[in-house]
């Protein structure tokens, strides 16, 4: 069975089915907990919004719908999506937005049991991050015509975005505040609501700097605009938006788009600092890891980067 794209997904959604009405409570009381709970940042909400719309509308009210949903009925849903093409990632995804579910409604002593105690996640592949070589990343950088106010824009974006290993989200919504050019420092709100301070490199800094003073005010016009980035309507671009910069850019700079993505520049900030002897732990700061174990996937990058070193220059490699 062929995986579903996100084309798939978005072309399938046009004609959803609403959610049961005596699901949509349920869901929307939920989401309000663990947000108040939590402080869950908004994507995951709306990850976890559409898992458990999408089961409540497969129950489509059977048996007392969502909340009633036994093991079995879990079961037969994770299965129904094996058969049709769903990514183990996107069950691994599913069922953590089901187990939150019903451990919040056991909380409230709305069940008395989790129905999804016994269910194992699937098993994911484990994929290293795909990073650029740094020439690539030169040329990447340099692709964007900076004589043009939004030219100059994407250049300063897409410098920053590598300079401060940010996540695309992260970048997007950054505020105007956010940069302190003087201290040559970036104040970053990431998951879960949590700061990082993140230095700026001259190369960024410089980008920023002649972003703000040619560029910005050009784009922004008099208006009063919140974000550090903003486009010819004076709003920020979106992550979509910035997704098909980064594939065009890519494209120019004779680098394959598929291989390519916003957090494609991140990996590459996180490989290449480890490349050059950086520390795991100053590492986990700057990318705003809560867990060193989430960080630690970019040794095995840097491994296998010293392995074809090896077997390139080594004699008896």
């Amino acid at each position: 069975m062929t995986a579903r794209t996100p084309a798939d997904r978005r072309q399938q959604a046009i004609a959803l089915p609403p959610v049961p009405d005596a699901d949509a409570p349920d869901i929307a009381a939920f989401l309000d907990a663990i947000w108040a709970e939590s402080g869950l940042a908004r994507p995951t909400l709306d990850s976890y919004r559409r898992d458990l719309e999408g089961f409540a509308r497969w129950r489509n009210g059977r048996e007392g719908g969502l909340a009633a949903a036994d093991r079995a009925a879990l079961f037969d849903y994770l299965a129904w999506r094996t058969r049709e093409g769903y990514s183990p990632r996107s069950n691994a995804r599913l069922l953590s937005a089901l187990r939150a579910f019903f451990a919040h409604r056991l909380r409230r002593g709305l069940r008395r049991d989790d129905p999804t105690a016994l269910l194992e996640p699937p098993r994911l592949p484990r994929s290293l991050p795909k990073a650029l070589a740094e020439t690539e990343i030169d040329a990447l950088l340099a692709a964007p015509d900076i004589a043009s106010p939004l030219g100059l824009r994407d250049r300063a974006m897409l410098e920053l975005m590598y300079a401060a290993g940010l996540r695309v989200s992260e970048l997007v919504t950054l505020p105007a505040t956010a940069v302190n050019l003087r201290q040559g420092v970036l104040r970053v709100t990431g998951k879960g609501s949590k700061d990082r301070l993140v230095p700026l490199g001259e190369e960024s800094q410089h980008w920023l700097e002649t972003y703000l003073a040619q560029s910005r005010p050009a784009l922004a016009g008099k208006r009063s605009v919140p974000f550090l980035f903003v486009g010819a309507t004076a709003e920020p671009p979106t992550r979509q938006q910035f997704w098909a910069l980064v594939k065009r850019y890519a494209a120019a700079a004779g680098i394959d788009p598929v291989r390519i993505s916003p957090h494609g520049l991140r990996h590459s900030f996180a490989t290449h600092l480890l490349n050059r002897g950086a520390d795991l732990r100053a590492l986990q700061l700057l990318l705003g890891h809560s867990s060193l174990s989430t960080t630690q996937i970019y040794t095995l990058v840097a491994r296998e980067h010293l392995k074809q070193l090896h077997g390139r220059h080594h004699p008896r490699a």
